[in-house]
């Protein structure tokens, strides 16, 4: 063992000197200086920061402002909207719920199929955007919520079923 650790040792190259004399002290006195720090500039680049956040949010929150959503339309849509979002977003944390070892790949095909119907109301919300207030855009916006809540009701119906699968034989015997 210690023929080994002479011989790396001796092949490699270590700085086992001493430091120069005065070492001790010069590292001292550069650890002891004052910063230099200048204040100054730290307070007008935390005023420049903050200039700059604040315009952010300020455009940030124009650009939402501008996109016309389902909601926007009227009250009865804003309604409606409402409705589907609050009952979208009740069956998913129900399908959270019941997630599984079982239940893993029907949740992630319904969660899939629900982001490709969100891409697509991103486009009818694009589409109500650019050519205004056009009843099939409207149409095809609560149909798309309507999917949305078809597929969540499906899995949960077929999640029910793989809990409890005497459940499907009981229905054929009543």
């Amino acid at each position: 063992m210690e023929d080994k650790l002479y011989q790396f040792f001796s092949e490699n190259e270590f700085d086992y000197k001493e430091p120069h004399s005065g070492h001790l002290e010069r590292f001292e006195r550069k650890l002891n200086a004052p910063n230099k720090i200048n204040k100054t500039s730290w307070k007008w680049l935390s005023v420049a920061a903050s200039v700059v956040l604040v315009l952010g949010f300020w455009l940030g929150s124009n650009h939402q402002k501008q996109q016309l959503d389902l909601a926007d339309i009227s009250p009865k849509m804003e309604e409606v909207q409402s409705y589907f979002v609050s009952t979208i977003n009740q069956e998913l944390k129900t399908l959270e719920k019941n997630r599984s070892l079982n239940t893993e790949t029907i949740i992630e095909q319904a969660l899939d199929q629900l982001e490709e119907l969100e891409e697509n109301y991103n486009i009818f919300i694009t589409e109500l955007n650019n050519n205004g207030n056009q009843r099939k855009i409207i149409s095809a916006m609560i149909k798309n919520y309507q999917q949305r809540l078809e597929i969540l009701e499906n899995v949960l119906k077929q999640i029910e079923y793989i809990k409890n699968p005497n459940l499907l034989n009981d229905e054929i015997y009543i």
